[in-house]
């Protein structure tokens, strides 16, 4: 099997363990950094990890000069995937915990998960557990991306109080429903993409994610 080189970026606050070990099991060879200043010149392919919050997220990635980083990789073309808070930070603005000013690679806005189902009723937040990814209407195929080996209503795993709101529908590669309310699952925009939901804990469904990527 070819070895596919990813950087990974570590800040502090990743779910660093489970998606390095789950990038190896799909054949890539992993570099981890924590600081930008190890990174001499632009990786192949790139993975921003995450869980926590937006604010300290971005305060890690500018302490560490990632913010940088990951601004000049997505210019250079290159294949990058964000993950949960990964994913988030890809966007113009967080509000959790107040109004924070994102990576604005993607156009939008990260919002609360909705507090009611679709008949009106509260239902449990955060929203954890397995949920279908569907194809948005604007998405005629997952071709070419890293869903190109999922197939509609596959389950993967969400642990998320929040998720984006891309500005353009197109930038929608996948949604989920949660108590029958729309939920972002999955972004792209050229090759940046980003994973609200967690594909190192998603079985079978979620390595087929990451070997997608490791083959864009």
């Amino acid at each position: 099997m070819k070895a596919h080189p990813v950087t990974v970026i570590d800040y502090g606050i990743g779910n660093l363990l489970n998606v390095v070990r789950a990038l190896q099991h799909e054949g890539a060879q992993v570099t981890v950094v924590d600081q930008a200043t190890q990174v001499e010149t632009l990786p192949e392919r790139l993975v921003v990890p995450g869980v926590g919050a937006f604010a300290d997220g971005m305060r890690e990635m500018r302490a560490r000069g990632f913010d940088d980083l990951v601004r000049r990789f997505a210019d250079s073309g290159r294949p990058l995937l964000g993950i949960c808070v990964g994913a988030q930070m890809l966007f113009d603005a967080g509000e959790e915990f107040g109004e924070h000013t994102g990576l604005g690679l993607i156009p939008g806005r990260v919002q609360p998960v909705p507090a009611f189902d679709s008949s009106g009723a509260r239902h449990r937040i955060p929203h954890i557990g397995w949920g279908r990814l569907e194809r948005p209407a604007a998405r005629e195929s997952w071709a070419g991306t890293i869903l190109s080996r999922t197939a509609a209503g596959e389950p993967v795993y969400f642990v998320h109080s929040f998720a984006p709101v891309p500005a353009i529908e197109h930038h929608r590669l996948a949604d989920t429903f949660y108590g029958g309310v729309r939920i972002c699952a999955a972004v792209a925009r050229d090759q940046i993409y980003g994973c609200q939901f967690h594909p190192e804990r998603s079985g079978e469904q979620g390595l087929a994610v990451l070997s997608a990527f490791l083959q864009t």
